[in-house]
């Protein structure tokens, strides 16, 4: 299958299916010397994993990851960093009564158009479960940006109808809801919104926002790798993606241009400074030193238990109820894939950017 791997330095590719022996992922272009363990990359994998809420998925998986190469005594080596995460408890039979039709919503119907096959348990490749090699590698991305002095981080900003309070934002509330939200009375207003989603057997969409502080300018190329358009492809790389935004995104067409531009000053130190960042830290498709702010937004979850109208793989009108454990959201276990993808971007640009210019190329071979 085309399409399986992302990046260009920092380069990764995934593996693997819902219902098979397991999801993997191989890692790239990790420089030699960082330290690394099992227990870096289990902090993330432990933010996307089932059953964390009854907002999640049942599927009863640990998600325990294992380190199979490019690491030694703590360190890695500079080779490919192979890792993987066994599947332990498969219910492929809750699939069975959709191999021959096609779930509205999912990726059934051009799988069979595609490829005249299909994996129907779970949706394959196409299942929320190959994140886990995406959030795997973003975990040791972050962890080389932290080196660097980069940081990401990504939250919920809406769900449904459910907005955060910019008043009320607090990074430290991430943490202590179910919803990953940093406003804790949003984060109360938008349960009650999925309790009556639930009791109706329906699904809701939301937003994550994402802030990446500490980026130097100059990442990104001017023409067809500019950041924002690398950020860009990452995100809707990730299932159930249907919009992307940067600094004020949509509503900058509703702005003109003197409330839309971003004025320079001079600082008391002699830097070159920007009054607002309406542009989200990229201009022209380069980093300007200030935070990159973006937003993503997903689709409700289209596995829904209730009565839903399709075709069956014979040409035939059906109806269909959707069985399984489904989450009745995406965002909340989105929100550290959202950050994976996101640090997978920057360390490759970071990465990228030492060779366009001269100087520091030579300066780095002590010329």
């Amino acid at each position: 299958m085309y399409g399986s791997t992302f990046g260009n330095i920092f380069r990764i590719t995934t593996w693997g299916e819902s219902h098979g022996k397991g999801i993997g992922v191989v890692v790239d272009g990790c420089p030699a010397g960082l330290s690394l363990s099992e227990e870096d990359i289990q902090q993330f994998l432990d933010r996307r994993k089932p059953g964390q809420s009854r907002y999640t998925t049942k599927r009863n998986e640990a998600d325990r990851i294992e380190i199979l190469s490019g690491v030694f005594e703590g360190k890695t080596t500079g080779t490919p960093i192979s890792l993987m995460v066994f599947n332990t408890d498969q219910r492929s039979r809750d699939y069975g009564e959709i191999a021959n039709s096609y779930r509205p919503g999912h990726a059934d119907l051009n799988y069979d158009r595609k490829y005249g096959f299909r994996d129907y348990r779970g949706g394959g490749r196409s299942s929320g479960r190959e994140t886990i090699g995406r959030v795997a590698a973003g975990a040791i991305a972050a962890k080389f940006l932290k080196e660097l002095g980069v940081s990401v981080s990504a939250y919920a900003c809406s769900i449904g109808p459910v907005q955060i309070n910019r008043e009320y934002f607090s990074k430290e509330e991430i943490l202590n809801n179910a919803l990953y939200m940093p406003d804790a009375q949003a984060a109360q207003k938008a349960q009650e919104y999925l309790e009556k989603c639930m009791k109706e057997t329906n699904s809701s969409g939301g937003m994550v926002e994402c802030e990446i502080t500490g980026v130097p300018a100059g990442l990104g190329e001017p023409a067809f790798e500019k950041l924002d358009a690398a950020l860009a492809k990452a995100m809707f790389s990730i299932g159930a993606v249907k919009g992307f935004e940067i600094g004020e995104g949509m509503n900058a067409a509703r702005l003109t241009g003197l409330e839309n531009n971003d004025a320079y000053r001079m600082d008391e130190e002699g830097n070159i400074v920007k009054k607002t960042n309406h542009s989200g830290g990229i201009t022209g498709g380069i980093s300007d030193g200030t935070p990159i702010l973006f937003r993503t937004a997903f689709k409700p979850t289209p596995s829904v238990a209730a009565p839903q109208e399709t075709v069956n793989r014979q040409g035939e009108n059906i109806e269909l109820c959707i069985k399984g454990r489904h989450d009745p959201i995406i965002v909340p276990r989105a929100v550290v894939v959202v950050e994976s993808m996101a640090a997978l971007v920057l360390a490759d640009a970071m990465l990228a950017s030492m060779t366009t210019r001269l100087d520091r190329i030579k300066e780095f071979f002590g010329k």
